[in-house]
Parts: C-alpha cells; sequence; structure tokens
C-alpha cells in the first residue's frame, strides 16, 4: 500500500515507520502542500492509496484538498490528523469524505489500527466491487440493464435482428429505455461506425417538422439565409430513432413514408430530389393500432415501420431487476457526486419492490440520484427517498376481513394479507415474498398451511 503524507512535522513520517505494516506500505513525503495540479499528478504517478493530512496548519486549504482528492479519485481514503476536535466537527469532516480523524498527540497503536481498518476496508471493498463488475457486466447488454425472463429475451432478439434490419419498432411506456435499445440495436448493427441521428418527436412543434426531418433550401421561408440539412440527411448511410413518432402530424407522415420505401425526398423548397440510405428505429408510448382506428396515424406507415416489433416491458412487470438497476445507478451517482454509497437499505428496498414506478427505469435513476445527493450515509435510507415514496405503503383499508363483526385473528389476518400481496403482484412469488421480507420458502409453507389457491 501506499500512503503520502502531507505534513511539514516529520514525527508523523517516523511513528509510521515504526509500525507492524511499514514493512509492505511505501510511504512518501513530498515536498510541496498546496501545489494542488502538481499533487494530484504526484498522486496518480506513485498510485496512492492513502493520504494522511495535517488539519492544523491550514485547514481551509486541507478541506479543499479533500473535495479535490474525492472528486479525483471517491476511493482513495484521506486521514485527517491535528488538535482534538469536538465529536460533531468529527462527523462533519467524515460527512466531507474524510476516512477517520486522529487527535495529536499521536499514539502508534491508534494510527496503525486506523491504517489496519483502511487495509481490511480496501480488501473488502475490492471483493465486492469485483462482484458488482461481475454481476454488471453478467446482466447488462450494451448498457441495458436486466436479468428478468422479460430481458433476456428482448436481448437475444436485438442480437438477433440488429446485422439485418430496415425497420424497427420499440413499444413501452414512457421511462422505459426506448432510446437504450436504440443504442444496443446500432452498436451491434453493420453501420455502427456511422451516425445514430435521435429525432424526439415531442420536441419539434407542428410546423417545423418538415424542415427539422428534411432540411430547407435557402430563401425557402423568411430567415432561411442559406441551405440547411435535415435529420435524414444527417443519417445517410446510418440510422435514424425517430422518439415518440406517434406525436408526427398526418401531414408529415406520407413524406416519411416516401423517404423510408424510395430513399428519396427533397427539402423544403427546394426542386432538387436528396437520395439517402437509411435505417430507421421508431419507437413509442402510444397505442398506434388505436391511432391507425381514429386515423391520426397511417396505417401504410405503420406496416412500414413494424418489420421488427420490440415490447419494452414496464419495471413493475420485471421486479427482479429493480435491486440491479439501483445497484448500477448508484455506483454511478456514488462515482459522479464522489460519495461512498454501497447500496439501499432493506426498508427502503421493500418501498422500492412495493411501488408500481410509474415513470419506469427514469423515475428509479431520478429517485436514487436525488437520494444520492441528499444521503449522508453510505446506504440510500428511507429519509432520502421522495415523499410520495416515503408514504408508498399498502392501504390497509384495502386488505378485507374475513369477519366484519368480530376482530380477525392474527392468523386470519395473515392469510388475508398474503392473499392481498399475491392479488397485487400478479401471483409473483419472489415479489411477495420480498415484500413479506421471507423466504420463499417461507411463503410456500403459509401458502399450504392457510390452503391458499395461486
Amino acid at each position: 500500500m501506499n500512503i503520502l503524507i502531507i505534513d511539514e512535522d516529520p514525527s508523523l513520517h517516523d511513528l509510521i515507520k515504526q509500525s507492524s505494516i511499514a514493512s509492505f506500505c511505501n510511504i512518501y513525503f513530498p515536498n510541496y502542500y498546496e501545489d494542488y495540479e502538481e499533487l494530484l499528478i504526484f498522486i496518480k504517478d506513485n498510485n496512492i492509496h492513502v493520504i494522511i493530512a495535517d488539519l492544523d496548519r491550514n485547514k481551509k486549504e486541507r478541506l479543499i484538498l479533500l473535495k479535490k482528492i474525492k472528486t479525483f479519485d471517491p476511493l482513495l481514503d484521506m486521514i485527517m490528523v491535528g488538535k482534538s476536535l469536538a465529536p460533531e466537527e468529527v462527523v462533519d469532516l467524515i460527512n466531507q469524505g474524510a476516512s477517520d480523524y486522529l487527535a495529536r498527540p499521536l499514539q502508534l497503536d491508534s494510527i496503525q489500527k486506523t491504517l489496519k481498518n483502511i487495509i481490511n476496508k480496501k480488501a473488502l471493498r475490492r471483493k465486492t466491487f469485483l462482484l458488482e463488475k461481475s454481476l454488471e457486466k453478467k446482466y447488462s447488454f450494451h448498457g441495458i440493464i436486466g436479468k428478468s425472463p422479460y430481458m433476456l429475451e428482448i436481448f437475444s432478439l436485438i442480437e438477433k435482428i440488429s446485422k439485418y434490419f430496415t425497420s424497427v419498432l420499440v413499444v413501452g411506456e414512457t421511462g422505459t429505455g426506448k432510446e437504450m435499445v436504440a443504442r444496443a440495436i446500432h452498436n451491434l448493427s453493420q453501420v455502427n461506425n456511422k451516425n445514430l441521428v435521435i429525432c424526439d418527436c415531442v420536441s419539434i412543434p407542428e410546423n417545423l417538422f418538415e424542415s427539422e426531418l428534411f432540411g430547407y433550401a435557402k430563401g425557402a421561408f423568411t430567415g432561411a439565409y442559406k441551405d440547411k440539412k435535415g435529420l435524414f440527411e444527417e443519417a445517410h448511410n446510418g440510422i435514424i430513432f425517430l422518439d415518440e413518432i406517434g406525436e408526427i402530424p398526418l401531414s408529415i407522415q406520407a413524406k416519411l413514408l416516401r423517404v423510408l420505401e424510395h430513399h428519396q425526398f427533397r427539402p423544403l423548397g427546394s426542386n432538387k430530389i436528396r437520395n439517402v440510405e437509411i435505417r430507421a428505429i421508431a419507437a413509442t408510448s402510444r397505442d398506434l393500432r388505436k391511432d391507425i382506428e381514429s386515423s391520426t396515424f397511417r396505417k401504410d406507415l405503420f406496416h412500414r415501420l413494424n418489420k421488427v416489433e420490440i415490447h419494452l416491458p414496464p419495471l413493475r412487470k420485471r421486479p427482479e431487476d429493480i435491486p440491479l438497476l439501483a445497484r448500477h445507478f448508484l455506483n454511478h451517482y456514488s462515482k459522479k457526486f464522489s460519495k461512498k454509497i454501497e447500496g439501499v437499505s432493506q426498508e427502503a428496498q421493500k418501498i422500492f419492490l412495493r411501488y408500481e414506478w410509474p415513470g419506469n427505469v427514469r423515475e428509479l435513476e431520478n429517485v436514487l440520484e436525488r437520494a444520492s445527493i441528499l444521503s449522508k450515509k453510505e446506504f440510500i435510507d428511507i429519509k432520502d427517498l421522495p415523499k410520495y415514496l416515503q408514504e408508498h405503503l399498502p392501504s390497509k383499508s384495502k386488505i378485507p376481513f374475513i369477519n366484519k363483526k368480530n376482530l380477525s385473528s392474527l392468523n386470519d389476518l395473515e392469510k388475508e394479507y398474503i392473499i392481498y400481496l399475491l392479488k397485487t403482484t400478479g401471483n409473483n412469488l419472489r415479489k411477495t415474498a420480498q415484500i413479506l421480507d421471507i423466504s420463499r420458502t417461507t411463503l410456500y409453507n403459509k401458502i399450504r398451511k392457510y390452503n391458499i389457491s395461486h
């Protein structure tokens, strides 16, 4: 292990040299203390694992250094040493990212114990990190996280069609990850070295669709001072992703169909026909078949886009993916915010599995980003969650009593609660057991005991 000491007093260096861990540690004692950029280069070049810094000399500068260190490498441990502090001041230092605080005069036993704890913690952290990386790799498909049967089937379908598709329709609720599917298809396609052009149909005003998709010629309208390429021309030889395609006006749909079928279009205000080679991925959260019935979406365009249809399930249909997704997002935000966030508390997990997630994966990510900012501990707890989630508990009024005139027994209430949960989760035994905080074997035994049909 490589230790860097930032203290003008050489006694700290001498003390560590006397410790039992000195034989397998490299100790560095640089001559500069305030040049942050130079210091960060030194830390990187010498693969420093632990920094021990004096806090008395210039507390403000040391705290700035602590912040820069945690941004530079969130896993690098920094021990502060100095005069005796009040407990709340030590807690504040820890919350800012310090691994520990040692009061002077330093004792060999205390510094030796602190360093040993850090070594053990680093070993455990490395095992956890490797395990998480292994799980993420195992259940990650080009950035899409999942191990549920729904997602594994989608991964297989994407692999099969990516090299040969001309058009794909991705259907799913808002926030299920339709753009992630488009990016995965692009990565696996034969044109992955060409552009993937994103068109967010929701954000385009109705009167600008034609110019956005097909471009315009100079003088086409007031303010058109020069030719402008449209999104289809930018995607030439690559892929265009039409997100929320159901929002495209009926008047533009015929022109869109022509481009997809004949690979030709004419920019707004131009007499010249442009040729494009294009593959299209469209996505929608709407029921386009109903839109066809109401004459707001062209049937021929639907069939042209729908050569392959991928249905993304809502998050509530794949609860086994929630812990994986939570771990993935927490890994990301712990690095982004330079925090040590190891996971989610058991109580918070119960809420995650109980909640319906109408905003799907995007809502889960937003909740965990907010919680990562607010959390002052290594685990996200209930108090770090939005109020609407904290209050999301099963309504007692929805649990029927067997006998409304008399109080039910505990066994009766347990039976009715299990029946209620099985109905709520769609007979998902795993999710029901997780909500009850019992094993599936225990749940099976209770189902047999109460003669519950499922």
